[in-house]
């Protein structure tokens, strides 16, 4: 069964957790609760960023609330995405393990009772797959994802699926050791096979979130393989990937311009610097949250501004 999402979709994404605990703090597993509430308040700053983003009666010119949202790990999170369902934000909570190459359930056997907890708008995967990675371990991952596929289709939940598609060692060889001539060269074409590999092992997410591209056929390309077969109302959005401003960018005008690309998830270029000299006590919590929110607002400005007429 095949449904989609084709509405305007800027996402700010702060799902982290691995890179939080050890990037942004310095900490280990397991943590106190203290250092557990610290960092939850962390997130707290990120979503005050995105409440200033938004149109209201105060500031008009804000992003309309429809087009809004966020996604943000139960762990961390789960106030803020009460928070946000209450203000009718679209929301977005993971479903998998952080950090791992190979995908597997944050909460085992019981993941399907920790979405119906959390009632998300969007039910998000972060999974690595190249499609001439070990196919033993790919079939691993297609068999797992099959099974969060029926589950979410069978109770009428949405499901966004993030695509990584991390160089192989004779890919990365082949491209003479330089990632980005990879990722210019042979990832766009890897991202349409690990596409239609999914497709085909009955994962049918309604929004996928890809890594940017560089040019607009690329980008097109991308689309065709998410909308194939009778999947015309299947989304897609870019995502930022840590980039600098000036490549996000450049890969949110190329993603704006190509139809079917519908919006954006843009996290650590967002809201990173600000968390860090906000933690540091250079800036206050006002001006971290009036950062960000400056942050997002150009982004969905500079895909607004992309799109066709």
């Amino acid at each position: 069964m095949i449904s989609g999402y084709s509405r305007p979709l800027y996402i700010l994404p702060f799902d982290h957790r691995g890179s939080f605990e050890k990037g942004l703090f310095g900490w280990h597993d397991p943590l106190s609760p203290d250092q557990t509430a610290r960092i939850a308040d962390a997130k707290r700053v990120i979503y005050e960023g995105l409440l200033a983003a938004l149109a209201s009666a105060h500031n008009p010119d804000g992003v309309p609330v429809t087009r809004a949202g966020l996604l943000v790990d139960e762990q961390f999170g789960a106030d803020i995405l009460r928070d946000a369902q209450a203000r009718q934000l679209i929301t977005a909570c993971p479903a998998e393990k952080s950090g791992q190459d190979e995908f597997d359930f944050e909460y085992g056997d019981a993941f399907a009772q920790h979405i119906e907890a959390v009632n998300p708008t969007f039910c998000k995967v972060l999974v690595r797959y190249n499609p001439d990675a070990d196919e033993v371990l790919n079939a691993r991952q297609r068999e797992k994802l099959a099974r969060l596929s029926a589950y979410l289709k069978g109770s009428g939940r949405l499901f966004m699926f993030e695509l990584l598609v991390p160089a192989e060692a004779a890919q990365l060889q082949a491209a003479g050791g330089d990632a980005k001539r990879y990722d210019a060269e042979q990832r766009p074409a890897l991202m349409v096979r690990a596409i239609q590999q999914l497709q085909d092992a009955a994962t049918e997410p309604d929004v996928w979130k890809v890594e940017g591209v560089d040019t607009a056929r690329d980008a097109a390309r991308i689309v065709e393989a998410a909308q194939r077969g009778g999947r015309e109302g299947v989304g897609v959005i870019i995502l930022g990937r840590g980039e600098d401003d000036a490549h996000v960018r450049e890969w949110l005008r190329t993603a704006a311009s190509v139809p079917g690309f519908i919006g954006f998830a843009v996290g650590r270029t967002t809201f990173w610097e600000a968390l860090k000299s906000w933690l540091a006590g250079t800036i206050s919590r006002e001006e971290a949250v009036q950062e960000i929110a400056g942050h997002y607002r150009e982004w969905v400005q500079d895909f607004e501004a992309a799109r066709p007429a």
